[in-house]
């Protein structure tokens, strides 16, 4: 990020915009914004500098992972800005929100870890398939006449070398890490409760495996006989979703931010984070009503 980089201003609006979302009940012209200015925010600081005077001593890889953990972050949110402005597209923001999702928890636990080992096993994770091509690879050089290696392998072998010299790691380590926890221990470890893997990713899965709840959802109807017919191209974005994402993004934020910078200076950011956040939840507040009211 240069040194004259200048934060994203927030987004604005009049009280008369404000009543009219209490009016019709529909706050997603106010969520948008949000959204959006929440993947600039993500952007912005994955733009700091390691160099940078505040900046702790960190492993260099340990800050490419993270960066390029938010770097995806914000480049899906803004995929999904670009999907949901016209009131489609519902289907897959859903899908895409699962990613940033996954994105985002990686980048609290690894900043919540903070050691070698963490970052390491999320390098391995990755590359372990890799090594177990180049071991499919290989085995069909050496069965082939000759041994010879045809062009396409030629490639992907050198693919794979890429991939594994930049992780700094030798192939026997990949093959020794331990594998990552699950989704469901990394949230443990960061001190939520069962009620947010059930959400963020038991649900969330739906969107991403085509469960029959998804079908429901988004790509089949039901008549008032139980009929089913194939859905038109018209799914919206659910509302939550410009609610969770741009929270799940901003602990991220703030987790590489702590991580990343020295206490006194990071606590600015991560008082402009916190306010960010207050913000979509008090509009989200709005939104509900009388959700968490007793039914009885």
């Amino acid at each position: 990020m240069s040194e004259t980089a200048q934060l994203p201003d927030p987004p604005q609006f009049s009280d008369e915009e404000m009543q009219k979302c209490r009016e019709s009940g529909d706050f997603m012209p106010v969520l948008f914004e949000w959204y959006k200015f929440v993947g600039h925010i993500c952007i912005f600081f994955a733009q700091l500098q390691r160099q940078s005077p505040a900046a702790k001593e960190i492993p260099p890889i340990h800050f490419a992972i993270l960066t390029g953990l938010l770097n995806r972050c914000a480049r899906l949110m803004l995929s999904n800005v670009a999907l949901s402005h016209n009131g489609r597209f519902g289907e897959t923001t859903a899908l895409l929100d699962r990613c940033i999702f996954e994105s985002s928890l990686k980048v609290n636990w690894l900043c919540h870890k903070g050691n070698d080992e963490s970052f390491q096993r999320y390098l391995a994770g990755g590359l372990k398939t890799e090594i177990e091509l180049e071991k499919e690879i290989a085995g069909n050089i050496t069965e082939r006449v000759g041994g010879e290696v045809l062009n396409i392998e030629k490639r992907m072998l050198s693919s794979i070398d890429r991939h594994i010299d930049a992780a700094g790691l030798s192939r026997e380590e990949i093959t020794e890490a331990k594998k990552l926890p699950d989704v469901s221990a990394m949230l443990r470890d960061l001190g939520h409760e069962r009620l947010m893997y059930v959400v963020a990713q038991r649900l969330g899965s739906h969107h991403v495996h085509g469960t029959w709840p998804s079908l429901l959802l988004h790509y089949l109807e039901v008549n008032d006989d139980g009929e089913f017919s194939l859905r038109d191209h018209d799914c919206r974005t659910h509302p939550n979703q410009f609610v969770m994402t741009p929270v799940q993004v901003l602990g991220a934020v703030r987790a590489f931010i702590v991580y990343l910078i020295e206490e006194e200076e990071a606590k600015a950011v991560v008082d402009l984070l916190d306010s960010i956040q207050e913000e979509i939840l008090k509009i989200n507040s709005e939104m509900v009503g009388g959700d968490f009211q007793s039914a009885e």
